[in-house]
């Protein structure tokens, strides 16, 4: 079936394979908007245009933390309680990009290996390319993609912890940060920013020797916790502990994600974060578009090549020559 499904199909041919739930055509949708070529945009934009009054019924889920925590072993365990639960999981896990090949490894699937041969769960593993917070450009409507073919629980794995960890609250619902105890100071090094962003903690791996540490870690982040300014929500973060190797802990975080729910949803909050969202990559894209046709000018490399070997002589007014090119651009 897979190889039969070509770029050349007409837009009814996707549109009809994605409400019908067919992963094949689901996956080729999802490659056609991860491509950068200008035919697959607009194909792809006609798709999305055609399923987007079926989106926007899933629970998306932003899983981050240091390299090493845990975060695909957490996945795996916490998406058979998903499965359990009823409900059709999708795992979009972003593997970074090299920033000279821009190639990635995309190795989740077989990280996951219980998980991705389960029914009802698709694993899409995408290269982030360098984009902010590692989540892929296209990661937004590949959700989109996922949830018009009837996914109602979406889980997007970010590469890592930093500033730019903001891009992943712009596209879900729930930011859950995974901390590992055992490591040093817990606290020491963590950006308060992030911590500000989580809408709770997990302390992973959370058995054997580090059992005591893992408590410890969540009595310290708990103190924390109440140091920062309440969340925008309402809702108080909480810090868990859980061992995906032992699965214990993993229900409890399920059920704190739908006591979180429950709670935005009650009071409005859900709904207005989604918009707030929306409205936020629309920015973004008209920040991205004009970073883009700015630097793809013809007349600005030129003008950019000529001031690189003038800087190499002799000092430059950076500010007010950045300026001059914007204004000389945008006439």
């Amino acid at each position: 079936m897979a190889s039969k499904i070509n770029n050349q199909q007409s837009p009814e041919f996707f549109i009809k394979g994605i409400l019908k739930g067919d992963i094949a055509i689901l996956s080729r949708a999802i490659t056609l908007v991860e491509s950068t070529k200008e035919e697959h945009k607009l194909l792809s934009k006609k798709i999305l245009e055609s399923v987007l009054k079926k989106t926007g019924k899933s629970f998306r889920l932003g899983v981050t933390g240091v390299p090493g925590v845990g975060k695909s072993t957490f996945i795996e365990s916490f998406g058979k309680v998903v499965t359990a639960k009823g409900h059709k999981l999708a795992v979009l896990a972003v593997d970074p990009s090299s920033n000279k090949s821009k190639g990635s490894i995309l190795g989740d699937k077989t990280r996951m290996e219980e998980l991705s041969v389960m029914p009802n769960v698709y694993i899409r593993p995408s290269p982030s390319s360098g984009t902010l917070g590692g989540v892929a450009k296209a990661t937004y409507e590949t959700i989109l993609l996922c949830e018009a073919a009837g996914f109602d629980f979406i889980i997007v794995e970010t590469v890592g912890v930093g500033q730019s960890e903001v891009a992943v609250s712009k596209i879900t619902d729930f930011f859950l940060l995974l901390m590992l105890a055992g490591a040093g100071d817990e606290l020491q090094g963590i950006k308060r920013g992030i911590m500000e962003m989580a809408d709770s903690i997990v302390i992973t791996k959370a058995d054997g020797t580090n059992l005591a540490k893992a408590k410890a870690a969540k009595t310290e982040f708990s103190q924390a916790i109440h140091y920062l300014q309440l969340p925008e929500s309402g809702f108080i973060p909480k810090v868990e502990t859980c061992s995906s190797i032992e699965n214990k802990g993993i229900t409890e975080v399920f059920d704190l994600i739908e006591k979180y729910k429950i709670f935005v949803t009650a009071n409005g909050y859900f709904n207005a974060k989604r918009k707030t969202q929306q409205f936020e990559l629309v920015l973004n894209t008209i920040e991205e578009q004009l970073k883009l046709r700015f630097y793809s000018d013809k007349k600005i490399k030129k003008v950019l090549e000529s001031l690189k070997a003038k800087n190499s002589k002799q000092n430059i007014l950076p500010f007010g020559l950045g300026i001059d090119l914007v204004n000389d651009f945008l006439k």
